[in-house]
């Protein structure tokens, strides 16, 4: 797997770049967006981890600009950890975010879920209420309309089309999109459960995935 790596602090940038390389990943670096723009259209990433506070062209821009070419995962690092400042991480077309200062074992299991893609089969469709997923295509349709979504509300939005009609707990979804080995932080879940839904409901179409209060969530008509 190929990681581009872009932050405008040496020490970091190191940092991150030498504990990868260690865990068996090929590493590009960048110090700064129009660089991580031109190595992204070079090598082609499996994923990328971009600093949001950069000189010039901030991670924000960048992350809008890589998504309107692509749909590489983008982990995002940012020194706000305001729910604000995550949201508009997520909006510019990031995939996570991770709040510096960080743990590396929890940047690793990040990537590792972001990374994560099953094998499937040639084929594989599900659908529900007029709701279609194809696995193999990684394309969503509702009705006639196609649906874009980021790689982790894609991926949120199988676990949901593979347990129709059951309650799926907080814990259960945090294990299954982003390892058991990661600890949810107390929105995340909610976070893209909201960017899904405004996705799904767009037009007025009636909602899908319900809150069970306390528990979890739930696809159903």
């Amino acid at each position: 797997m190929r990681i581009l790596v872009v932050d405008d602090e040496p020490e970091i940038l190191s940092f991150i770049r030498r504990g990868l390389a260690y865990e068996g990943y090929t590493v590009d670096a960048a110090s700064n967006g129009a660089e991580a723009l031109a190595k992204a259209r070079e090598q082609q990433p499996d994923l990328v981890v971009l600093d949001i506070i950069m000189p010039g062209m901030d991670g924000i821009e960048v992350a809008k600009r890589l998504r309107r070419a692509s749909d590489v995962p983008i982990l995002m690092l940012t020194a706000k950890g305001t729910v604000a400042d995550r949201v508009a991480g997520l909006d510019s077309g990031a995939d996570d975010y991770l709040v510096k200062p960080f743990a590396f074992d929890e940047l690793l299991a990040r990537l590792r879920a972001l990374l994560r893609r099953r094998h499937p089969q040639e084929g594989e469709i599900f659908s529900f209420s007029d709701l279609n997923l194809s696995i193999a295509a990684r394309e969503v349709t509702r009705g006639n309309e196609s649906i874009d979504l980021t790689a982790q509300e894609f991926d949120l939005l199988e676990l949901f089309m593979r347990h129709p009609r059951q309650v799926l707990k907080r814990e259960f979804i945090c294990e299954k999109i982003w390892g058991y080995d990661f600890h949810c932080e107390s929105n995340v879940i909610e976070v893209y459960v909201r960017y899904l839904r405004s996705k799904l409901e767009a037009c007025n179409r009636p909602r899908l995935i319900h809150t069970v209060r306390g528990v979890g969530y739930v696809l159903k008509e």
